[in-house]
């Protein structure tokens, strides 16, 4: 978490989710939790609680730049790695 501003107590948090999917899979999922944090994409200003998203590549999780270690180990039990 990045440093708490004193003045209001907010901070910066961070939420993983971790999921096995194909690409097109996990862009459709980030559509639509994009819409669940905006659900007026054309609005006036910034979002009233800033936010971003970002989709980590395959490539990424293979080099161990994550922390999705027990995913990865789930998928090559069921099959699917």
């Amino acid at each position: 978490m990045a440093p708490t501003n004193s003045a209001n107590g907010k901070g910066t948090y961070e939420v993983r989710i971790g999921l096995w999917a194909s690409p097109e899979q996990a862009m459709d999922i980030q559509e639509r939790l994009a819409r669940a944090l905006c659900p007026e994409p054309g609005h006036d200003g910034p979002c009233e609680v800033p936010w971003s998203i970002a989709v980590v590549p395959p490539e990424a999780v293979d080099q161990g730049e994550d922390r999705y270690d027990e995913l990865v180990q789930q998928a090559r039990i069921e099959g699917a790695y």
